[in-house]
């Protein structure tokens, strides 16, 4: 087994942060999905659940960018 991971080269931040790219993505999903349904159930609330569905894809959003730029800070 060693054998074959001797045998690895290359920059693996890449497929790291492609691996990493998947949690904020199905959250990203998941916010928006969960804000369409919360306007279905009350229209009423528009204001208000959009303005925290928007905060959550910042934050969720930040998170591949932090991602994306740690790859590039620890490349060796």
């Amino acid at each position: 087994m060693s054998g074959v991971l001797a045998q690895v080269t290359g920059d693996l931040g890449s497929i790291g942060y492609g691996l990493a790219a998947i949690g904020p993505g199905v959250g990203i999903g998941i916010i928006f999905g969960q804000g369409v349904q919360a306007i279905a159930r009350q229209p009423e609330a528009y204001g208000l659940i959009r303005q925290n569905m928007i905060l959550g894809f910042v934050f969720a959003e930040a998170l591949a960018l932090i991602g994306v730029a740690l790859a590039f800070a620890f490349r060796g």
